[in-house]
């Protein structure tokens, strides 16, 4: 029998419990241990896995990070991948290239690789956005998310001064997606393709008025949209917003030949954002261990090795089955 992949947890909110339930659906991998900021209260919540506190050391075949792009992620890519392959789901588009480099760079000079911004967008929509283009290359581009819960902009959210929890939604503009459908292509800005609203639990006696105007001015989540902040209790947080939903579109609309026009569409519809996150990550754990037995070194993106390798299937059961 194989080896079975190591894997270690970085992080255990939404995300890092995802990926204990995609971990028991992947036989080839086991979870070895998850690092937490929160060990006592975490070890109460899973017995059966080692819990070490985040700045820990235990030897793992794949560390998967799973806190939040703002601030997490920027301080454990560079600590873990010193001592192990990682996997995150680096979601601030406007970082995203110099997160790679510095990555990059550190995964060489330790024989590591990290795969990075992996999940459906960045990730999956990345990539139907790279074929769209270069299918149909006189073309414009639309990405529409939601409606849904996005974990990086409420993590975002979460990080501001008095806030004790928050849950933003994104709803696309129904409009501006029907114009697209409709083999129009229009210069849309950010504000006319999505809203984006944030329910935010304050901390007692905090200043609102405050917490409101920092969460509509930052930049790379909110500053570009039209953006509404609805302050609610704790109770009501967990009574209407315990779920994480999303749903997003990717349309590439184009021409070929004598002015026909094409239209591609990829759709995803998700109950679970932070389950269906996870179990992409986890694919992406095994085409880490794969890539290191080709001699791999450094940072990649979906778009920057063999789909093939993140299947547990090898490369000629896939020509069978899939081709």
């Amino acid at each position: 029998m194989a080896k079975k992949i190591r894997i270690g947890i970085v992080g255990f909110g939404n995300l890092g419990r995802g990926v204990k339930r995609a971990l028991e659906r992947n036989p080839d991998m086991e979870l070895t241990c998850i690092f937490t900021r929160r060990p006592e209260q975490v070890k109460k919540e899973v017995e059966d896995v080692r819990v070490l506190p985040i700045d820990g050391c235990l030897l793992v075949d794949v560390a998967i990070l799973c806190g939040g792009s703002k601030v997490d992620i920027p301080l454990h890519g560079p600590a873990f991948i010193r001592w192990s392959n990682t996997v995150d789901s680096f979601d601030t588009h406007a970082e995203i290239l110099n997160y790679f480099q510095k990555m990059d760079f550190l995964a060489k000079k330790f024989n590591r690789v990290a795969i990075i911004s992996a999940g459906w967008d960045p990730g999956i929509f990345s990539l139907e956005r790279v074929l769209g283009e270069a299918f149909l290359p006189v073309s414009k581009q639309y990405t529409f998310w939601g409606k849904g819960v996005s974990q990086g902009h409420s993590d975002a959210a979460r990080k501001v001064k008095g806030v004790l929890d928050a849950r933003q939604y994104t709803l696309p503009i129904k409009e501006a997606i029907e114009q697209v459908r409709r083999g129009l292509t229009p210069d849309f800005a950010k504000g006319e393709m999505h809203e984006r609203v944030v329910y935010v639990v304050p901390e007692e006696g905090a200043d609102l008025k405050r917490i409101e105007e920092e969460i509509k001015t930052m930049p790379n989540y909110y500053a570009d949209y039209r953006a509404k902040v609805i302050f609610i209790s704790e109770q009501e947080m967990e009574r209407d917003h315990s779920a994480f939903p999303h749903k997003g579109l990717v349309l590439t609309s184009g021409e070929t030949g004598n002015d026909n026009r094409q239209i591609l569409e990829y759709k995803c519809q998700l109950t679970s954002n932070p389950e269906f996150t996870a179990s992409v990550l986890v694919a992406c754990a095994r085409a880490t261990c794969r890539m290191r037995e080709r001699l791999y070194k450094g940072a990649f993106t979906l778009l920057d090795f063999p789909l093939g390798l993140l299947s547990p299937d090898s490369g000629n059961d896939l020509k069978r089955r899939m081709i």
